[in-house]
């Protein structure tokens, strides 16, 4: 036999032992992981992105304009409610309290004149005006009477009748004009008189209020705690009603605006717990829905959600990115697999691989309901307790054999195989093999 023959004689063995090879392993179950159905509490989450926000903000605006004299804080400073924080220029507010004061002293001093000085003195003129008119006529009457007798008597002039009658006449009139100025400052004039000075001392009280309103104005004080987030003036700067002279923002609560998909939305509730993650902190905020906006953004087609959080130590700062995961709903005992264990199922549907007692895979179609992490809710097509395959069940047929390879095992062997022998091990296994 030539050598060329041979060579190819053993060539074909070498190849048909590999093809042999190969069919066997081809042949032979397929190695599978698998994990069992479990009935586990499962959340469903609505999440979405936004930006942190102060739960609280208010910028101080001064009520006057005027230059300002002194700032007592800086920004990032913190401060409480009430607390000074600048003073704005205010002599001639001082000299227009002083005059306003003045005027309201002279107001009171008048009223006090008015009611217990000038109107006792006319009312007791008037009436000593009374009893002189009345003594006047009383004295006309008898004189009229004692001429009127004699000129019966025929001892008298009717002339100096007339006269009488005359002067009789006049004092009862003078009489009865007193009698009514009297009446008048007694019913009227008296308290018309009280009235205007009493009004004039609550104009003057009037003036000093608003005078003293404008003083206190040059006094800014803080309107509610927090910290100073912006100073945009500097001492000697002019304040104006329509600038802002601080503002002061409260973070110790933070508020996250998110934006969440309109569909996700109408499960959203006031009051549900969520999570906020930021993508350069590992910390997390808890806290709970606050506002779900009644109406999308048209634009993105989204709904903003608001998300009030305690900040302790105030560590995040409004302006943050932040995601956040909402808990809409929590379902209790519910059949769960990992989301490795979904498979693609006939007609667009989802299945998974039950492997049973026999190592025999079985391909069922499978209803899903809530996905929660890594975690997926099963409503019907496996029970709790059946192994499900994770790994190695693309391309299995239903009722395949299989092989279930325990990884926690190979794991641990790894392990022993890297760790340092035992004091004794190896005499032990030559002992065996002997």
């Amino acid at each position: 036999m030539s050598r060329p023959f041979s060579a190819l004689i053993a060539a074909a063995i070498f190849l048909s032992a590999c093809h042999k090879k190969e069919t066997a392993e081809v042949e032979g179950p397929a190695p599978v992981q698998v994990t069992a159905v479990t009935e586990d509490t499962i959340r469903r989450t609505v999440t979405g992105d936004g930006v942190l926000w102060p739960k609280d903000q208010a910028s101080v605006m001064a009520k006057i304009s005027a230059p300002v004299q002194k700032f007592y804080v800086n920004r990032g400073d913190h401060v409480k409610e009430g607390q000074l924080l600048a003073t704005l220029e205010h002599r001639d507010l001082t000299s227009a309290e002083n005059e306003t004061k003045g005027a309201l002293e002279q107001a009171e001093s008048n009223l006090r004149m008015t009611s217990g000085a000038t109107v006792p003195e006319a009312v007791i003129k008037a009436e000593t005006d009374v009893e002189a008119a009345k003594e006047a006529m009383d004295a006309a009457k008898k004189v009229l009477d004692s001429r009127t007798e004699l000129y019966k008597q025929g001892a008298l002039a009717k002339r100096l009748v007339d006269e009488s009658q005359v002067n009789y006449v006049t004092a009862k009139a003078t009489y009865q004009a007193d009698q009514e100025h009297l009446r008048a400052l007694q019913n009227v004039g008296k308290e018309e008189q009280v009235k205007t000075a009493s009004a004039q001392v609550n104009a003057a009280k009037s003036h000093a209020a608003t005078a003293a309103a404008q003083l206190s104005y040059s006094e800014i004080h803080a309107p509610k705690s927090g910290i100073i987030a912006d100073r945009p003036l500097f001492q000697g700067d002019m304040a104006s009603p329509t600038t802002a002279l601080l503002t002061i923002v409260d973070i110790s609560h933070v508020i996250a605006r998110v934006n969440v998909p309109i569909a996700q939305a109408s499960s959203l509730r006031v009051g549900m717990p969520a999570t906020l993650s930021f993508t350069d902190n590992p910390e997390t905020l808890e806290g709970k829905v606050t506002v779900v906006s009644p109406a999308s953004d048209a634009n993105s087609t989204t709904v903003q959600v608001w998300i009030d959080a305690a900040n302790p130590n105030e560590r995040f700062k409004p302006g943050a990115a932040v995601h956040a995961v909402i808990v809409a709903e929590q379902i209790k005992a519910a059949t769960v697999v990992p989301v490795a264990a979904i498979l693609p199922g006939e007609e667009g549907g989802q299945a998974v691989l039950v492997v049973d007692s026999s190592s025999i895979v079985h391909r069922r179609a499978v209803r899903l309901g809530v996905r929660d992490g890594d975690k997926v809710q099963v409503e019907n097509g496996c029970r709790p307790g059946e192994e499900v395959v994770i790994v190695g069940g693309m391309g299995l047929d239903d009722k395949a054999k299989v092989k279930v390879v325990d990884t926690t095992v190979r794991e641990s062997d790894d392990e022993d195989e890297n760790a340092p022998p035992e004091p004794g091990k190896d005499q032990k296994k030559d002992e065996k093999k002997k």
